[in-house]
């Protein structure tokens, strides 16, 4: 697992934040044996389950092995497959590998950042979208890629970025009608 770079900074407030089930923690804690030893996979079925890692179920986690709290909150903002904020509807996966570095993905990032008022890492208020980065999907040759759900978009520029936005928006509101 790779180590985050990124703040963990919630943007999402408590109001709109799902109340969460310990029902399907505990079964994962049953699984694994309550075992501490097994506290990253323990984690990750749990985000499996919940999408995210709600801090109850943290909380939770940590009352039933005995793990301090701030070891597993440690551990949750070390590795970037951790999520501490509900997953967008939406998700942009902006790649920064070298390539697409080279190629601006970073003034990507910072378009999408300034457009959502969010930061990487995060998800908007009303959990529409979320941001990310990785480092690299292996679509070079067409980089600066941004990943929109599982759609594609190659050679991305920062003037791309409104028309992704829109399309989307215009897709929210013909559902909505």
């Amino acid at each position: 697992m790779a180590p985050s770079n990124a703040s963990s900074a919630s943007t999402v407030e408590e109001s709109t934040m799902p109340e969460t089930d310990l029902s399907a923690v505990n079964d994962i804690l049953e699984q694994h044996e309550y075992d501490q030893t097994e506290l990253i996979a323990i984690l990750l079925n749990v985000q499996d389950a919940l999408g995210f890692l709600p801090p109850p179920a943290l909380t939770h986690i940590s009352e039933q092995l005995s793990v301090p709290l701030t070891e597993i909150y440690g551990i949750a903002t070390f590795y970037t497959q951790f999520r501490l904020t509900p997953p967008g509807r939406h998700k942009f996966t902006v790649c920064t590998g070298t390539a697409c570095h080279v190629r601006g993905a970073v003034q990507v990032v910072e378009e999408f950042e300034r457009r959502l008022c969010i930061c990487s890492g995060e998800t908007t208020p009303d959990l529409e979208y979320g941001l990310e980065t990785v480092n690299c999907v292996g679509a070079c040759a067409i980089g600066p890629l941004v990943i929109v759900d599982d759609e594609y978009h190659g050679e991305m520029t920062t003037m791309k970025v409104p028309i992704l936005l829109r399309r989307l928006e215009r897709a929210r509101a013909e559902v909505s009608e």
